[in-house]
């Protein structure tokens, strides 16, 4: 620019006169280049200067410029001239000019052209065009993106872009002021190389402490010389520049004076002047289209997260789409969305923005995205910047976003959509309205019972129709029955079913109520009569969930089996559907049924039918739900996929507690499989949040009891063991519940009685616990009472149940009473003098429970987001270390079934069975099997109907058995048995 302006001046004194533009946006540093301009033709050259300063409050006045140029010029116009006079006056002011270019050359510099008045301006193009034959340059300045001038004639002149400074310009002068390295990049990064901006950065940076700064605005002895920088080629912000050495070196070169204080932290300044700078660039000095495309960037980096820290095509399109045709190609758009890519100055734009024009863009880019078929989320993005949704397409659009992220398992982002949907303007009718809010309260409910409870009272009460209310009390009932209030919830549910006249809906509000019965062991007893009375005349649509839950009854009371349940579910899920309110409710009473009788497959089938697919959270506020997710989590606990439990529940379960919802039975069985994969401290820290002291007569809380009970028999505290169980038993005789199915009580009582020599009433116990273990005739409930009965008895008789304890148990889904039998087994055969055949039923006992402990065929370990990389309570696990306290260098624990087959085998002086890790003599004797038929091209269900063992055995057996051969696919275990062993040592006596 000054090399050209030098040739210019030259020209000018030769008698060519020229014109020269210097085009460059707001604080660029136009007026310093001009000055500097000014200041050489003066003093060096001794051209005579004529100066003007135009300003948006003059561009009304006629002539206004002219008259800073020309104030003693006689017959210039107040008024706007007609045609005639103007051509008049302009002659007589360019004559003016050439008798005074006579004297000498004449530089006449403009500054700010485009706030000249119209009149003004056109005598400045009038003089372009008739320049050339004077000795004079004029010299203007322009607030423009770029260089494209069309009202000046190019034959008598050129306008030159003036670039921003270059990142090692900016460093230069932050080096100079003494800035640590980091608030070096932050003046090169939030300032895009804007002179106006890296100055106002620099006085907040180099005295934060001041709130005028240091270096202000107004210190002109103090600012950065800019125009000497802009002068300077190598320093310009040029794509492809040199590095030169020894003008500007790397800014980490410089080394550090230990004398220098210690400068602010950048983040913590104020940084006024900064911000004024951006404010006065946005709201007065920035062009329409500048302004336009500055807030469209900073519009859609506010809704982008993702890109903002990063320019990228992506975000610049979409940001240039909200912008007018005539800018769209505008140039400073990529350089705009470089500066605008670092916080600090995308912060300082939105502060500056006009809020309404913002909305305007938010508004006017949603509508684009939605019409172009842009996801939800991304035009909601939009939407939810804006304070409310004024068109009804916003609010489904916000409608199905929420959906979305529900489905992602976002649900405070979905909770956040549908109350930005509430808020619409005009407000949305009353049904619509409050199938939102229900919605809603679903979604706050986890997060906040209280919350969700009132969200879900609003819904309710403002429904008009009252069959619609009616259908949505259950919601309600069971948000209120999870918290505690079971009372609340009858109430609820009783006033939906008497306030409405559909026979149909009434009852599916009784079956309704009835499942939340169960929470209170009175109002559950009169729900079971009423039920019966219901039973005959029930529609088809209803009768599988009353007849479920009449067998809920029957099978506690005991005058049940097992056989005749499932002569009553299974015809039920193979018939028509239920009714589509009672469905998850049919699921989940279905699903507690099977998961008793042992059918354990079945029921992570009907909570697969039932439950969201992850990650989407299910919802808590659905009593069916509630029970599906309790039997999942019993049935993999009973099936000894102790990792699986922890997967899918702790999250759960930690969502709750503390939460205002009580999920007693949840933690229970989450706190079981914590204890059995080694990690007590986690176990018993579970199992003291919930307040036993606000205990009602819930099921949940007898479960509870329970888990504590086995826990303290575990770790030989036999009274507390004993307390914990008869507490159990007393809170399950409330209900009526007798049978061992759930809490077998009895059983563990009998085992602490034994163990505080008080055997006499372990008998007693121990042979109730048998009689109604052998009317229910699951191997499970039956071999885990033959347990407690041989040790009340002891002896032979003992002997003898624990045989027939183990047969009854082998190839049964019960691999946690199997091994606690083959132990007690074990010891029961050495000290009846059968050692040889006591080690190997501990040995066997030992096997199985290595085995239960390995990983899953996946390699992982059911892991989840709130587990540690390494899987469930990984010594990284934000949950805590495992058992003990040990600290993350500490050997994962070691599963207490495994201790227990450890612990026994040194008891009776057994070495263990060394076998090697790999091949075919590490296989068990059941894995074997499998192999042998798996590899003679059988199926996993032909396996599994060959050997009696169920599809999940025969899996797990081949994912062990592919570990141990090193093979990966089934074609390879011919050669994988074939393979010789690492060693191979047998067991020994």
């Amino acid at each position: 620019m000054f090399r050209a302006a030098a040739t210019a001046l030259a020209r000018a004194r030769a008698g060519t006169g020229s014109w020269l533009m210097l085009a460059a946006p707001p604080g660029r540093g136009r007026t310093a280049v001009l000055d500097a301009v000014v200041r050489r033709a003066a003093d060096d050259d001794g051209m005579r200067v004529l100066s003007a300063r135009c300003a948006p409050e003059e561009t009304g006045f006629p002539f206004a410029l002219v008259r800073q140029v020309f104030p003693a010029a006689d017959g210039i116009p107040f008024g706007e001239p007609g045609a005639e006079q103007e051509q008049q006056v302009f002659h007589q002011l360019l004559d003016l000019l050439a008798r005074t270019a006579e004297a000498g050359p004449v530089l006449l510099a403009v500054d700010d052209l485009h706030c000249a008045d119209p009149v003004s301006r056109r005598w400045t193009g009038y003089l372009a065009r008739r320049i050339a034959g004077l000795p004079v340059l004029l010299l203007v300045t322009e607030c423009r993106e770029h260089a494209d001038v069309t009202w000046l004639p190019r034959t008598t002149g050129a306008c030159h872009p003036l670039p921003p400074l270059g990142p090692d310009a900016v460093t230069r002068l932050a080096r100079d002021r003494g800035l640590a390295p980091e608030q070096r990049a932050l003046c090169r990064d939030a300032t895009g190389g804007n002179p106006a901006l890296v100055q106002a950065l620099l006085a907040d940076l180099a005295d934060p402490a001041d709130p005028a700064g240091r270096a202000g605005p107004a210190d002109a002895a103090d600012r950065p010389d800019l125009a000497g920088l802009a002068d300077r080629p190598h320093l310009a912000d040029r794509p492809g520049r040199p590095h030169l050495p020894g003008v500007v070196g790397p800014v980490e070169a410089a080394p550090a004076d230990p004398a220098r204080p210690a400068l602010p932290d950048p983040g913590s300044a104020p940084l006024t002047h900064y911000r004024a700078a951006v404010a006065r660039w946005v709201r007065d000095r920035a062009d329409a289209g500048t302004r336009h495309i500055l807030l469209a960037l900073a519009a859609t980096a506010q809704c982008s997260p993702a890109t903002a820290t990063a320019t990228g095509p992506a975000l610049l399109a979409e940001s240039l789409a909200l912008c007018p045709a005539r800018h769209t190609a505008a140039p400073a758009a990529s350089r705009l969305a470089r500066m605008l890519s670092h916080p600090l100055a995308l912060r300082a734009v939105l502060d500056a923005a006009d809020p309404a024009e913002l909305a305007a863009l938010h508004t006017h880019a949603a509508r684009l995205l939605h019409d172009r078929g842009a996801p939800a989320a991304t035009v909601a993005a939009r939407l939810l910047r804006l304070d409310r949704p004024r068109e009804p397409w916003m609010v489904r659009c916000l409608e199905d976003a929420a959906d979305d992220a529900v489905r992602a398992g976002h649900t405070e982002a979905a909770a956040a959509l549908l109350r930005h949907a509430l808020r619409a303007e005009p407000p949305l009718p009353e049904d619509r309205c409050a199938d939102l809010t229900l919605r809603l309260g679903s979604l706050e409910f986890p997060h906040s019972a209280e919350a969700g409870i009132r969200r879900l009272r609003t819904g309710l009460d403002l429904h008009p129709d009252h069959q619609e209310r009616a259908a949505a009390a259950p919601a309600l009932g069971a948000a209120l029955a999870a918290s505690g209030r079971t009372d609340s919830a009858l109430s609820v549910l009783h006033r939906a079913s008497s306030g409405t006249d559909d026979d149909e809906l009434v009852h599916v509000l009784r079956t309704v109520t009835a499942l939340i019965s169960s929470h209170d062991a009175v109002a559950w007893r009169h729900a079971v009569a009423g039920l019966r009375a219901l039973a005959p005349t029930a529609p088809a649509a209803v009768e599988p969930l009353v007849c479920a839950l009449i067998t809920e009854y029957e099978t506690g009371a005991g005058v049940l089996s097992a056989a005749e349940v499932l002569a009553r579910i299974r015809p039920r899920l193979a018939a028509a559907p239920v009714h589509p309110r009672l469905r998850t409710a049919w699921l989940g009473s279905a699903a507690t049924l099977l998961q008793w009788a042992d059918q354990l497959e079945d029921v992570r089938t009907l909570a697969g039918q039932g439950l969201p697919a992850p990650p989407a959270p299910p919802d808590l506020t659905d009593a069916g739900l509630q029970c599906l997710l309790s039997a999942r989590a019993e049935a993999a606990l009973w099936a000894g996929d102790f990792r699986r439990v922890v997967a899918e529940n702790t999250l759960l379960a930690h969502t709750c507690t503390g939460r205002g919802i009580r999920a007693p039975h949840l933690v229970s069985m989450v706190a079981l499989a914590r204890y059995e994969l080694g990690l007590r401290d986690q176990a018993w820290q579970l199992l003291s949040v919930p307040d036993l002291s606000t205990a009602d007569s819930s099921w949940e809380w007898n479960e509870l009891r329970y888990a504590r009970a086995l826990l303290h028999g575990i770790e030989g505290r036999w009274q507390a063991a004993l307390d914990d169980h008869l507490a159990c038993g007393t809170g399950q005789s409330a209900r009526d519940f007798v049978s061992p199915v759930a809490t077998p009580w009895r059983s563990g009582a009998a085992l602490a009685l034994v163990r505080l020599g008080r055997a006499a009433r372990a008998r007693e116990l121990a042979e109730e616990e048998l009689c109604h273990a052998r009317r229910w005739g699951t191997p499970r409930t039956v071999g885990r009472a033959l347990r407690a009965h041989a040790a009340a008895v002891g002896g032979r008789r003992g002997l003898d149940s624990l045989v027939e304890a183990a047969a009854l148990l082998e190839g049964a889904p019960a691999p946690v009473e199997r091994i606690e039998t083959l132990i007690d087994l074990g010891r029961a055969r050495i000290e009846a003098g059968f050692g040889r055949r006591g080690r190997d039923d501990l040995r066997r006992a030992d096997a199985e429970a290595a085995r239960l402990l390995s990983p899953p065929d996946d390699g992982g370990s059911h892991a989840t987001p709130e587990d540690g990389p390494d899987g469930p309570d990984s010594p990284d696990s934000p949950h805590g270390s495992p058992a003990g306290g040990h600290g993350p260098s500490a050997a994962p624990p070691t599963g207490r079934l495994l201790r227990a087959t450890q612990a026994a085998l040194r008891a009776a002086n057994a070495r263990t069975t060394t076998r090697a890790r790999t091949g075919p003599s590490a296989l068990t004797g059941a894995e074997r099997r499998v192999v042998d038929l798996a590899a003679l091209g059988h199926t996993n269900a032909q396996i599994g109907e060959a050997l009696h063992l169920t599809r999940r055995t025969v899996e797990s057996h081949l994912t062990s058995a592919y570990r141990k051969l090193k093979v990966t696919r089934r074609t390879q275990l011919a050669v994988g048995l074939a393979a010789p062993d690492a060693s191979g040592e047998t067991p020994r006596d």
